[in-house]
């Protein structure tokens, strides 16, 4: 057996992931609605690809799900999933997410695996139904913008 769980139950083995925390010209955050996340607000990402740096995949991920053009600037969070309640399916996710700020105009076309997208000030944001651990990494942002440095990662 491995770990908790054997490594039957995460068919994909461990996954490295990417977020990507994007903020417009105005200080909004872009949060989406996944039905891979059960619905709730969550913020663009996806797996980085072998031989990818993880900046570039959170710049490439965000850019084909919202269509904008991203600069990656620090990362903001990271941590790892394991089971996560809201995920559609079992997972083990090492994940690392981006700050990255919109290059250019804010027009948004979302991909096939999006189904709405809001723009909301850091505080809005905290007061939606976002998925487990998102409303650490939007703290975590804060204290990055306030500091030059993360918050305190909880391991």
């Amino acid at each position: 057996m491995t770990g908790t769980y054997g490594a039957h139950a995460f068919p994909r083995g461990v996954e490295l992931v990417v977020g990507t925390v994007i903020e417009n010209k105005r200080g909004e955050l872009f949060l989406v609605r996944s039905p891979k996340w059960r619905n709730k607000w969550v913020m663009p990402g996806g797996h980085v690809e072998p031989g990818e740096r993880m900046a570039h995949a959170a710049v490439r991920e965000g850019r084909e799900e919202t269509g904008l053009r991203l600069k990656a600037i620090a990362v903001v969070n990271y941590g790892e999933l394991i089971g996560a309640p809201d995920f559609a399916r079992r997972a083990h996710m090492v994940y690392f997410d981006f700050y990255c700020r919109v290059v250019g105009n804010d027009k948004v076309k979302l991909n096939e695996e999006l189904s709405e997208y809001k723009w909301v000030k850091p505080a809005d944001a905290l007061k939606l139904n976002l998925a487990k651990g998102y409303p650490e990494v939007i703290r975590n942002l804060l204290s990055y913008k306030r500091h030059g440095r993360m918050a305190r990662i909880k391991l």
